[in-house]
């Protein structure tokens, strides 16, 4: 689900869409839970304490602070490492 990620630039509506579509995998795998002789579905801090803190936008946020600093690695005639140092504005002003 996260490959490519590293290069994605994700808006609060998309972070938010990808913590309900992970709660919504974890619900499916971790099932149901008995409350009270009811069965219910497990509430988000539930999910939250199951995975120990972590989700999905942190892992994406991770991966891209690691492809950083790869790209920070490689030689200076690397494709990645020119277009994160190259400028996109022209810096000489056109003749007009």
């Amino acid at each position: 689900m996260t490959y490519g990620a590293e290069t994605w630039m994700l808006t609060a509506v998309e972070e938010n869409a990808l913590r309900r579509f992970e709660r919504k995998v974890l619900r499916k795998i971790y099932g149901p839970m008995v409350d009270k002789g009811v069965w219910r579905i497990r509430y988000n801090n539930e999910l939250c304490k199951l995975m120990g803190g972590e989700d999905i936008v942190r892992l994406i946020k991770a991966q891209r602070i690691q492809w950083l600093g790869h790209v920070e690695r490689m030689d200076e005639t690397a494709m990645p490492k020119r277009v994160l140092k190259e400028k996109l504005y022209n810096e000489k002003k056109r003749k007009t």
